[in-house]
């Protein structure tokens, strides 16, 4: 599915540079990035929504130990 981007002017310039530099597009560059950090970008809104439901009182939490004990792990 084909996406538009703006990007800033500085970020443009240095993708369109290293795009030159290496004979690859920056469409490549740009799937590589976003490749890259989609799954960190998942767990940060994540768990930023989950945080924000725990504060709201709509969640709840247990003790690290409770939650190890649960899964056989050892701490």
């Amino acid at each position: 599915m084909p996406i538009s981007i703006r990007l800033p002017e500085d970020v443009e310039t240095r993708l369109s540079n290293l795009a030159a530099l290496t004979g690859r597009s920056k469409t490549f560059y740009a799937i590589e990035a976003i490749c890259e950090h989609i799954d960190d970008l998942e767990d940060l809104y994540l768990a930023k929504r989950e945080l924000d439901a725990v504060r709201a009182g709509k969640s709840q939490t247990i003790p690290l130990e409770e939650a190890m004990n649960r899964y056989g792990m050892e701490g």
